[in-house]
């Protein structure tokens, strides 16, 4: 298994990368993250990546930290998880985030996800949170609930579902945070 690339970017593609490594260039499929996380042609650049092997397929997929690769290795995991999917759920979400996400049983978000529907959502929440040895958050007061409210307000005024998850991942509430206190930090993200 190849763990990791170090080459130059020799053509960048609307969903990864051609990158040069001593003259042979390997094409890796990669999360928007990671591909907005490139440099220009023909700059240098280590991808850490996974090989994905079937019957009738071998790709590779490039990363650009490790986390974001044992992330999308987690997820192929779960049963009826491709690759694909797997790449989608990388690009919504930064590896804290999901864990995040995973370890207050969010299904909803994990939903929200083009190519993810709830049932698919509950099968990884509770497979990866095993797995991963999350612990069970009690939040009281905010927690998942005001996280679940704060985004059914959020979407009521108008903000796309992907707004919504990009400001809800960028807090972290505490405990003691109400449904308003969630939604007003999440508006000042939004606002920019």
């Amino acid at each position: 298994m190849i763990g990791f690339l170090d080459g130059e970017v020799a053509v960048r593609l609307p969903d990864g990368c051609y990158l040069d490594v001593g003259g042979v260039g390997y094409k890796l499929s990669c999360s928007t993250t990671s591909l907005s996380a490139l440099p220009a042609t023909g700059q240098r650049i280590r991808l850490w990546t996974h090989t994905y092997v079937r019957e009738d397929t071998l790709a590779l997929y490039g990363f650009v930290s490790e986390g974001e690769r044992s992330m999308f290795e987690a997820l192929l995991g779960v049963s009826g998880v491709g690759p694909k999917v797997a790449l989608q759920v990388c690009s919504a979400f930064a590896p804290e985030a999901f864990r995040r996400v995973l370890a207050t049983d969010d299904t909803d978000t994990i939903a929200s996800v083009p190519g993810i529907g709830k049932k698919t959502a509950g099968r990884i929440v509770l497979d990866l949170k095993e797995k991963l040895q999350l612990p069970d958050l009690e939040l009281v007061g905010s927690g998942r609930d005001a996280v679940a409210q704060a985004r059914s307000a959020l979407g009521n005024l108008g903000y796309s579902t992907a707004e919504v998850r990009a400001a809800l991942a960028a807090l972290s509430p505490d405990e003691e945070d109400s449904v308003a206190d969630v939604v007003k930090s999440a508006l000042r993200v939004l606002a920019g």
